[in-house]
């Protein structure tokens, strides 16, 4: 799937964005903030992970911001089943550079007309880890309300932490979004 906003480009990722995406994501500011990335991060995740096939019901793009002349990886956001319960999920990270300018929020209003208009969902969750409150704030703006707090692995760090849950239902009656597929 691909996505464009006023700012941004959202795109598979392709083999060759191993390295881009090493540097864009191997953080430990960022890698604690998730539970899914091992730590440290290298290369040969970055392409194991590029080569993993997709399923209809999991689509991932990568963030490229259009600074100056040239896009720029700045982050990924993507929708999977959920892993700890029905549904789908909704998750996203940028790199520590481009915190606080509005590119998860303006991405993950992209990846919700992905997953209303073309995947055909109702529904979605999120959560965050509680040391995380800039993301339980995009997942606010993006229109979730909180509905628990649960431990969830954080594969980086190696323990359970304490993580809020999230929902959105999509109303019936907002308008349709244009996206290209």
């Amino acid at each position: 799937m691909f996505a464009r906003t006023k700012r941004l480009t959202l795109r598979p990722g392709w083999p060759e964005d191993a390295l881009v995406l090493t540097k864009a994501i191997a953080h430990e500011d960022v890698a604690f903030k998730l539970s899914r990335l091992p730590w440290p991060y290298t290369e040969a995740h970055a392409a194991e992970w590029l080569a993993m096939p997709r399923a209809h019901d999991n689509v991932t793009c990568l963030i490229l911001a259009h600074e100056d002349t040239t896009p720029r990886l700045v982050g990924a956001v993507g929708i999977h089943p959920n892993e700890h319960g029905p549904g789908h999920e909704i998750g996203y990270w940028l790199t520590p550079n481009a915190w606080g300018r509005g590119y998860a929020t303006e991405a993950g209003q992209a990846m919700l007309g992905i997953a209303r208009y073309a995947m055909g969902l109702r529904r979605l969750v999120s959560g965050h880890f509680l040391d995380n409150p800039a993301s339980g704030n995009v997942l606010r703006k993006l229109g979730f309300r909180q509905t628990g707090t649960e431990k969830r692995l954080c594969l980086a760090r190696g323990i359970e932490v304490d993580c809020a849950t999230l929902e959105l239902d999509f109303e019936p009656e907002e308008p349709r979004m244009c996206i290209a597929a």
